[in-house]
């Protein structure tokens, strides 16, 4: 498989594009762009991760950085450790949800946030062009920060939206799937001090996956069939380096990743927090109708965790996130955080004192569509975008991703794939026939091509 670039790193094969020598290409390009201290360091536990942390570790301290090594770590873990330190920079080794063949690396910045597009584009330039030679003598130090997991779990539990917060007068049971990676022991040690009996499903940390990576219903059966035999009232799934979370009920039904970011800005709204939300072109609407109960805005970014979080420090935004299960609440860090988002959800659900299916249940509903359009000539793309766009009448366009029409009750998303040669379509309306016909839409505009 080629090595796929993007404003949330590299990754690839290990067995064919992750060379040693792409990554120390990499990690030379990354340390010459950023100020002096220390780097951060960590991985999401995948076997082959090791191996490339000893290889960046080895690299940095060769160039002469020090190096703060997490080892098993989620990815919103460098982040914070980055950001609430004297460190220059972070770097996660990680191909988030990817199947186990992959891994990969994230780069942080100095603030704690992933690079801007404009830097990441320079780095990935610089690295075409840097040596390849491997670290030889040691001329700075590696030292562990294995404290950093404990660090985060107590900056969760400090955030203004956990003021009060008392466990609940019956310990709720929570089943933890982490895929065995970084969430395998900081999702349970939080959900414990949360007050929560906690089920270790797949928690071991060897980062084998027991089954497909990605946090979608589908490959959650497992996690299903535990929350029902333990009589859960939750269960958590997390992807590989933890930054996304999907919940299911005590029912063992997934209750779909679009409602992660949902909760969270109503956790955050009814703790008495003001302010605007920020959220993707293509995260529900459900958000909107949320902030909108507490006389707030939400603000629209193009797909990509940096670009929300651009947003969020444009407009002062006080919560947000994306559809995919990642919620960013800035007072905890910049970034997505599984972590957050369980913290915020159990500190709603024990205000409410009331189980996570009734509070989903009192949410407005909607029905969304995601599906794609193959082309055959990648030439089409702009054409149908434009088609798009000029035939949403009285929808209220956005076209720095694509195209969004948005309308009052639903809107759609059209946006080129970074990584294929196709176009992504996701619509969202009050009902599946309605979302349906918005992307049966696009299709005929395909067709009269």
């Amino acid at each position: 498989m080629p090595l796929i670039r993007s404003i949330s790193g590299l990754r690839a094969t290990v067995d064919d594009s992750l060379s040693p020598d792409v990554i120390i290409r990499h990690v030379r390009a990354f340390h010459d762009m950023q100020p002096p201290g220390p780097i951060v360091v960590g991985r999401d536990g995948r076997p082959s991760g090791q191996a490339i942390q000893d290889l960046t570790v080895a690299t940095l301290q060769h160039l002469g950085r020090t190096v703060h090594v997490i080892g098993l770590a989620p990815t919103p873990t460098v982040q914070l450790a980055t950001e609430h330190s004297n460190a220059a920079g972070g770097i996660s080794i990680t191909a988030s949800h990817n199947p186990a063949a992959w891994n990969g690396l994230k780069f942080v910045g100095a603030d704690g946030v992933f690079l801007a597009p404009d830097a990441a584009a320079e780095l990935f330039a610089a690295a075409d062009h840097a040596s390849p030679d491997p670290p030889s003598e040691v001329r700075a130090p590696a030292i562990d920060t294995s404290q950093a997991l404990t660090d985060h779990i107590d900056a969760v539990l400090a955030l203004p939206a956990l003021a009060g917060y008392q466990p609940p007068s019956r310990p709720y049971v929570a089943v933890v799937d982490a895929v065995n990676a970084s969430g395998s022991f900081i999702v349970p040690a939080l959900l414990r001090r949360l007050g929560y009996q906690v089920v270790e499903l797949y928690c071991n940390g060897n980062g084998l996956f027991p089954h497909t990576p990605e946090p979608l219903a589908e490959n959650l059966t497992d996690l299903s069939q535990a929350v029902r035999d333990h009589g859960a009232d939750v269960g958590i799934a997390v992807d590989p380096d933890a930054d996304r979370l999907v919940l299911l009920d005590h029912t063992g039904a997934a209750i779909g990743e679009e409602y992660t970011v949902t909760l969270s800005a109503l956790a955050v709204y009814e703790a008495g927090e003001e302010g605007p939300a920020a959220i993707n072109y293509s995260t529900t609407r459900m958000v909107d109708d949320v902030a909108a109960r507490f006389g707030h805005d939400v603000h629209r970014a193009p797909v990509g965790e940096i670009n929300v979080v651009r947003t969020m420090h444009h407009h002062g935004c006080i919560i947000g996130g994306e559809g995919s299960g990642g919620v960013i609440y800035p007072a905890c860090h910049a970034g997505r955080d599984s972590l957050v988002g369980i913290a915020l959800v159990t500190t709603l659900l024990a205000r409410r004192g009331t189980s996570l299916r009734d509070v989903v249940d009192s949410l407005p509903s909607y029905a969304m569509v995601k599906t794609k359009v193959d082309l055959a000539n990648p030439a089409d793309a702009d054409t149908l975008l434009e088609a798009v766009a000029n035939s949403a009448n009285g929808a209220i366009l956005h076209r720095d991703d694509g195209v969004h029409c948005a309308w009052s009750d639903r809107w759609l998303h059209v946006r080129a794939s970074n990584t294929e040669p196709i176009l992504r379509v996701i619509a969202e309306a009050p009902d599946a026939a309605a979302a349906q016909a918005l992307v049966q839409s696009v299709y005929a505009l395909k067709g009269a091509l």
